[in-house]
């Protein structure tokens, strides 16, 4: 995942469901920056890939928002940069961190399924996740990666 640069530490909570919202958060913010150097170094041709991941992760921002104003949690800020977990030098590179965002988007999501116990949190929780899984198999076939599916996104079975 990208991690934050320069900026301060959030205060998470430690109640579980409202932590993995504030940690679903966090990785929101993360990939809708990585998306932009994604962006920036995709092919034309993947750029629909692009608005439609981007457009999908900046939707689920706002619902944790929401979540979390739901919860009275007070919401991690976007930091002023990312670091990046590789260097994204072409569109290889750009496609490679683009499965990496949807998988860590997958396991962030997975924790709120499994954490939350509001009926409507873990429904778009489970939504989520099924997004993230199918932006990581576009991506992985734009790749020619096989497979490009996993039996349980966000998870390590």
């Amino acid at each position: 995942m990208t991690s934050p640069v320069n900026s301060p530490e959030p205060q998470r909570p430690t109640e579980p469901p409202a932590a993995a919202l504030f940690d679903a958060l966090v990785t929101a913010h993360a990939t809708v920056y990585g998306y932009g150097i994604v962006s920036a170094r995709s092919t034309p041709e993947d750029n629909y890939l692009v608005a439609k991941a981007i457009g999908a992760h900046r939707e689920h921002r706002e619902a944790l928002l929401d979540m979390l104003a739901r919860r009275s949690v007070d919401p991690p800020l976007v930091a002023a940069g990312y670091q990046l977990p590789m260097a994204v030098d072409g569109p290889i590179d750009a496609a490679n961190l683009a499965v990496r965002m949807e998988n860590d988007a997958a396991v962030a999501w997975r924790a709120v399924v499994e954490q939350t116990d509001d009926h409507d949190e873990r429904a778009y929780a489970v939504s989520a996740l099924t997004q993230c899984a199918v932006n990581a198999a576009f991506w992985k076939q734009t790749l020619k990666i096989w497979p490009v599916t996993t039996a349980f996104p966000g998870g390590t079975e």
